[in-house]
C-alpha cells in the first residue's frame, strides 16, 4: 500500500470532518441497547443470563467469579505475574500522588472556609475480556479507585468458554472487591440498576464496544459514568528532528487496535512527511494484524499531513484534541506549551505510547472524540466528591451582612436576608448587654 501526504491548508469541509467529527458509533444500537438494559432493570439475574446466552454463546451458572480470579493469579506463569506487579506498582505509585487532601483556612475577616474529599462508596469498572486479554485496562480502572478509597469496586468483565486468566490476575492484583462474569450492554445495566447477584453502583467507568458505550449513554442520569470513549485515537506531531521510523512505529501501533481507530502525523518537514509515510506503508505489512491497521490507514480519518509551519500543525493538533499525543520535535516544551486538549502526552522519541498503555504509571482510560477539550482520562479524582466547609465568627457575618442582604433581597428572597439580619440582631444584643 501507499499513503499520501496531504497538506492541511488543502483539506476540504469533508476532509475535516473526517478528521474533527469523530464519533463513538453508538447512535445504530441505541435502539437495541435501550431494550436490553429495561429487560435487565426489570428481570435481573434472569435477563442478564438471556443475554449472555445469546450475545457471548456461554451459559453462566453463578455471576460472581471472584475467586477464580484469585487462582488465576496463584496459577500464572511467573514472569507474567511479574509484569503485572510491576505495572500494578507503578499505576498504584503515580495515581497515590494524585489524593487531594483536605484543607481549612481562616481569612481575616471572620470567615473560615475549606474543601474535603470523600471517595464515591460503590463503583462498577467494566474490564474487556473475554478469551481475549486485557490485563491493562483492569489496572487502569480499578486500581485508581482502590487509592481514592471506594468502599466497594465492583468489576464486570465478559465470560467466555474459558476467561483469560491475565485478565483475572490483573483483576486480583489491582484489588477488586466483587468480579461478575458478563459483558455488554447487560453489564452496564447490571451495575447501574443492581440485580440479585450484582450490587448496584453509584458510578461506572471503563472502556468497551459501541455496546458497552451506548448503554453507559442510556444509563447515565441514573447512575454517573466516566465518558463515552470511542475508538483509540493518536497524533503524532514531529519536526525535522524526528525519526519517520519511530513515528511510523506509534502510527502502527495505534491502528492495530480497532478498524475504527485514527491515526495522524502532522509535520512542518516536506523530507520527513515523506519518510513517514514510506516507512508506515512497510511497518503495516510486518504487522500480525496487518489488515486490521491498513483499514485504518486508508480511513479518511487517518493519515500524514503536512503543515506550512508548526504553528499549523500545532493549531491542527488542539483543534483535534487526541486521546494520545506523542511529540517528537527538537523543543517538544515548547510544542506541549501551546497545546492544552490531549488526554495524555508522551514526549521525546523515547517515550512510545504502549508505555503509557501498559507500565509508566499513567492511566490509559482517556477521552477520545475530541473529549479532551472539556475533560481528562481516569484519575484518583474520578472517584472522590468534594464537600466545601465554613465557618464564620460574628465579626465574619457582621462583616458580610451588608452584602448578602442587599443580594437576597435583588432576588426577591426576603427569608434569605432575614436569617441574616437575626443573626446580627442577636450579636448587637449580646454586645449591649456586655456593655
Amino acid at each position: 500500500m501507499t499513503i499520501d501526504v496531504r497538506e492541511i491548508a488543502d483539506l476540504g469541509p469533508d476532509d475535516r470532518v473526517a478528521f474533527f467529527d469523530r464519533d463513538a458509533g453508538i447512535e445504530g444500537v441505541r435502539g437495541d441497547v435501550r431494550e436490553i438494559v429495561n429487560r435487565v432493570r426489570e428481570e435481573g439475574d434472569v435477563a442478564v443470563r438471556e443475554f449472555t446466552s445469546d450475545f457471548d454463546g456461554v451459559e453462566v451458572g453463578n455471576l460472581e467469579i471472584t475467586d477464580a480470579c484469585e487462582r488465576a493469579y496463584d496459577d500464572l506463569e511467573q514472569e507474567l505475574r511479574d509484569a503485572i506487579e510491576s505495572a500494578a506498582a507503578n499505576v498504584r505509585e503515580f495515581h497515590e500522588a494524585q489524593v487531594p487532601e483536605d484543607w481549612r483556612r481562616e481569612f481575616s475577616d471572620g470567615r473560615e472556609l475549606g474543601r474535603r474529599f470523600r471517595p464515591i462508596d460503590r463503583v462498577g469498572v467494566y474490564v474487556p475480556g473475554g478469551e481475549a486479554a486485557y490485563p491493562s485496562s483492569a489496572l487502569m480502572g480499578i486500581i485508581p479507585a482502590v487509592v481514592a478509597g471506594v468502599e466497594h469496586v465492583s468489576v464486570v468483565t465478559p465470560p467466555a468458554a474459558e476467561l483469560n486468566p491475565a485478565t483475572l490476575a490483573a483483576i486480583h492484583v489491582a484489588g477488586a472487591d466483587a468480579v461478575y462474569s458478563v459483558g455488554g450492554a447487560q453489564a452496564v445495566a447490571a451495575l447501574a440498576y443492581g440485580t440479585e447477584s450484582i450490587t448496584r453502583v453509584q458510578k461506572i467507568v471503563g472502556p468497551g464496544n459501541k455496546w458497552v458505550t451506548a448503554a453507559k449513554a442510556e444509563v447515565r442520569g441514573d447512575v454517573e459514568i466516566d465518558f463515552l470513549a470511542g475508538p483509540s485515537e493518536v497524533v503524532v506531531v514531529a519536526d525535522d528532528t524526528a525519526d519517520p521510523e519511530l513515528v511510523a512505529s506509534e502510527l502502527v501501533a495505534q491502528a492495530e487496535h480497532d478498524p475504527n481507530a485514527s491515526v495522524v502525523a502532522v509535520t512542518d518537514d516536506e523530507e520527513t512527511a515523506t519518510a513517514i509515510a514510506a516507512a508506515t506503508a512497510e511497518q503495516a505489512g510486518e504487522r500480525a494484524r496487518e489488515d486490521v491497521i491498513r483499514e485504518v490507514l486508508e480511513s479518511d480519518a487517518s493519515g500524514v499531513l503536512l503543515a506550512r509551519s508548526m504553528s499549523e500543525a500545532i493549531l491542527f493538533t488542539e483543534e483535534y484534541a487526541p486521546e494520545h499525543l506523542s511529540i517528537v520535535a527538537a523543543d517538544d516544551e515548547a510544542v506541549l506549551d501551546r497545546i492544552d486538549s490531549a488526554g495524555s502526552v508522551f514526549l521525546g522519541p523515547e517515550t512510545p505510547v504502549a508505555a503509557g498503555d501498559y507500565a509508566s504509571g499513567t492511566n490509559h482510560v482517556l477521552p477520545t472524540n475530541g473529549g479532551a477539550r472539556v475533560t481528562g482520562g481516569l484519575s484518583v479524582e474520578t472517584f472522590v466528591r468534594s464537600t466545601t466547609v465554613q465557618r464564620l465568627s460574628s465579626d465574619g457575618i457582621a462583616a458580610l451582612g451588608e452584602t448578602v442582604t442587599t443580594l437576597a433581597e435583588a432576588e426577591g428572597l426576603d427569608a434569605h436576608a432575614e436569617s441574616v439580619r437575626i443573626r446580627l440582631a442577636t450579636d448587637r444584643e449580646a454586645e449591649q448587654e456586655q456593655k
